[in-house]
C-alpha cells in the first residue's frame, strides 16, 4: 500500500525544484498543473463544461486556448472559482488513479492548490515548501518576465502562505539560507520509514 504525499507551496516557493530532487531519488511525481492541461484538452465531458461556461473561444482548433481562458479568469475571482470547480475534481480523480498505479514506497502529488482544492483528503501527508514573500516575488518576476504587481495579483488567488504552512505535516525551507538538498534527503528517509510502517499495519 503506497504512501501518498502532497507537495505544495505558493508561487515562486521552489516546489518544482524540490520535486525534481525527489525524482532523482527515484520517487515518482505527479505534476498537477501539467496533468490539468492535458485533462482540459482530452476529457470530453470537461471540454463541454468549459465551453458551456466560457464560450467556444475557450478552444482553438480543438486545443485549449490558454490565453483566452487566462484573460477570462485573470483578476476575476468568481470566474476563477468556477473554472477551478470544473477542473479540480477531474484532476483529483486522475491523481488518485495515477497514485494507485505507482509501485514505489511513496509517491508525490505536486500542486499549488492542494488545500484549496481539497485534494489533501486523499493523501497521507503534505510537505510545504516555504520561502519569504519578497523572495517568491523576485523569483517569479525573473522566471515569468512579469511585473511584481502581476505576481502579487496571482498571489491573491492562493491561500496565505503562513496559513498554508500550518496545515502541512513537513516544511522545507527554500529561503536561500538553508540548503534544500539535506532537508529533502532527511525527509526522504522519514517518508521511507513511514511508508514501511504503513505497509506493516496494512498486513496485520
Amino acid at each position: 500500500m503506497i504512501l501518498g504525499i502532497g507537495l505544495t507551496g505558493g508561487i515562486g516557493s521552489g516546489k518544482s525544484t524540490v520535486a525534481a530532487i525527489f525524482e532523482v531519488l527515484g520517487i515518482p511525481v505527479y505534476y498537477s498543473d501539467d496533468a490539468a492541461k492535458k485533462i482540459m484538452n482530452n476529457d470530453t465531458i470537461l471540454r463541454k463544461k468549459i465551453i458551456a461556461n466560457f464560450g467556444k473561444d475557450a478552444y482553438h482548433d480543438g486545443i485549449l486556448n490558454r490565453s483566452y481562458l487566462g484573460k477570462q479568469v485573470f483578476n476575476n475571482k468568481e470566474k476563477l472559482a468556477l473554472l477551478n470547480s470544473l477542473v479540480h475534481p477531474a484532476t483529483i480523480r486522475d491523481g488518485i488513479e495515477w497514485m494507485q498505479r505507482q509501485t514505489t514506497p511513496y509517491a508525490i502529488k505536486e500542486a499549488a492548490l492542494i488545500f484549496e482544492s481539497g485534494s489533501q483528503k486523499g493523501l497521507d501527508y503534505v510537505i510545504g515548501v516555504y520561502a519569504p514573500e519578497s523572495l517568491r516575488i523576485d523569483r517569479t518576476v525573473r522566471r515569468d518576465h512579469i511585473t511584481a504587481e502581476a505576481v502579487k495579483l496571482r498571489m491573491q488567488n492562493q491561500m496565505n502562505e503562513e496559513e498554508k504552512m500550518k496545515l502541512c505535516n513537513f516544511i522545507i525551507h527554500n529561503d536561500e539560507e538553508q540548503p534544500i538538498l539535506p532537508q529533502v534527503l532527511s525527509l526522504h528517509e522519514q517518508l521511507l520509514e513511514l511508508a514501511k510502517n504503513k505497509l506493516l499495519v496494512s498486513k496485520k
